[in-house]
């Protein structure tokens, strides 16, 4: 077992502000984004209808991963989740990894977020330059982390509220469309029962298959796309350390993903797959807009585009916030620079949401400069740090019950051995004896078929180089540091 160690705390600098609805609201909205809107296209068109399997097989697995960062956060709610309980119950360079992996990630999926915000915004104004649509909404959204985690609780409760919205209105018209028997322009009548009976079945490419133009297909590598459109989830995490009630809150959010990931994922697909022949969802737009579009609804693209916007101010919202917290930890844990460990009389990391968005500033200066570059590279990291991420949280909750069996566990756990401990541990992973094996199998799987596909290829080997130069920067840190630490001794 790896020696505890020195994790420095200031339980008091960050402030028990987020309630119950924040919570509640964070996490659902974190399921959904730009992705869902219009990257569920290409997962349809490798699976067909068979992406309801994937995405419930995908949530099953994202489920569980969150279950077991939850367990952990009941019992020690701390600032940087993951980032901190790697550091404290398994070693500080797995703390190092886990957060700067996590942390950059964030700054690349914000990159991205930002690069595209001028899209949205041209479909009213055409005539504003993206790069002031980037900057406009950069500078807005820093500014409201910097009031505090109240403020940003309240501001994503309402960008979450408005996808909601936007997709449970999908819902029920696409289920108006069904009952009613409307016509549709595709000469399909709207139904279920398309589900099974159009080009192929529900299974259409089988479990997993090649295409004549030698692209492999099929459900399995439907989960490849499904598995990254569940990132963020993890955010109940992070919050963890500003949550007014943490027992209560974080278990209720946590078992909620399920119904999330049922209504908004399988439900909504459903729905549409129902109007929209699935064969006919090809990508030149969002099935979001499509299955309207096909019933003679005009006035869909220009409501979806509103419903983007707010996506994407919610997307970079969140990782401003979660980078933030993420180099607080850091900083706390001594992995990252001190200053970046302060808060101010708000309970707000200054520091760190600064640096966050000067960073974000240069990798979105990158992304207008270098488009091929960032799309290609940069972001085949933030493809493959997530599966980094959960490989590692499901490794530290194994840790966390040595270290708890062993009387290390955090408050009301320590002092307590074996059983009695562990059976003391409030929010339990199910099947915690197996499901942390089963779960990084299965992540391993996912990432033997990135193989397969050319566009993931690279993220495995970009995955490859950015776990060197992060284990690189940590002995070097390291190495610095305990020079630092014997010139003040002498």
């Amino acid at each position: 077992m790896a020696s505890t160690p020195e994790v420095s705390e200031q339980p008091q600098q960050l402030r028990k502000s987020l309630k119950n609805r924040h919570i509640q609201l964070i996490a659902l909205g974190g399921a959904i984004g730009t992705g869902l809107f219009y990257g569920s296209s290409e997962s349809i068109s490798l699976a067909g209808p068979s992406i309801l399997l994937a995405y419930i097989i995908g949530g099953a697995a994202i489920f569980m991963i969150v279950r077991a960062l939850s367990e952990m956060s009941v019992e020690d709610p701390k600032a940087g989740a993951f980032s901190y309980y790697a550091s404290r119950y398994w070693s500080k360079r797995a703390g190092f990894i886990s957060g700067w992996n996590y942390w950059f990630n964030y700054v690349l999926v914000s990159m991205v977020e930002l690069a595209v915000v001028g899209s949205f915004v041209n479909y009213w104004f055409p005539n504003i330059p993206q790069w002031a649509s980037a900057a406009f909404f950069l500078v807005l959204i820093t500014v409201l982390n910097l009031f505090g985690v109240s403020e940003f609780g309240e501001f994503e409760f309402w960008f979450a509220l408005i996808k909601i919205v936007a997709v449970i209105a999908m819902i029920i018209g696409g289920v108006a469309v069904i009952v009613m028997n409307l016509p549709t322009d595709s000469g399909v009548r709207a139904s279920f029962a398309n589900w099974f009976t159009i080009d192929g079945g529900f299974l259409p490419n089988g479990v997993m298959s090649r295409a004549a133009d030698g692209r492999w297909t099929g459900l399995l590598m439907a989960l490849v796309v499904v598995m990254f459109s569940f990132g963020g989830t993890e955010l109940i995490g992070v919050t963890a350390g500003e949550v007014a009630d943490p027992r209560r809150t974080i278990p209720r959010a946590t078992n909620g993903i399920i119904w999330r990931i049922l209504v908004f994922y399988v439900a909504a697909l459903g729905v549409i797959m129902a109007v929209v022949p699935w064969d006919r969802i090809d990508g030149s737009m969002s099935p979001f807009v499509q299955i309207f579009d096909s019933v003679g609804v005009p006035v869909a693209a220009g409501i979806l585009n509103f419903v983007c916007l707010t996506a994407v101010m919610s997307v970079y919202n969140s990782a401003l916030y979660s980078n933030s917290r993420m180099l607080y930890s850091l900083a706390r844990q001594g992995n990252a620079p001190a200053y970046l460990g302060h808060v101010n009389r708000r309970g707000v990391p200054v520091a760190a949401v600064l640096t966050s968005a000067a960073v974000t500033i240069v990798a979105v200066v990158v992304v207008f400069l270098w488009p091929q570059f960032a799309f290609n590279y940069l972001m085949s990291i933030a493809t493959i740090a997530a599966i980094i991420n959960w490989t590692m949280i499901m490794i530290t909750e194994m840790l966390f019950r040595r270290h708890v069996a062993a009387g290390d566990g955090p408050g009301e756990l320590r002092g307590l051995h074996g059983d009695e401990a562990l059976d003391r541990i409030q929010f339990k992973l199910p099947g915690w004896k197996w499901t942390p094996y089963l779960i990084i199998a299965f992540l391993a799987m996912v990432a033997v078929l990135m193989c397969f596909s050319p566009s993931y290829r690279i993220a495995l080997v970009a995955g490859v180089i950015w776990l060197a130069v992060l284990f690189a920067a940590y002995a070097l840190t390291s190495k610095a540091g305990g020079k630092r630490r014997e010139a003040k001794e002498r």
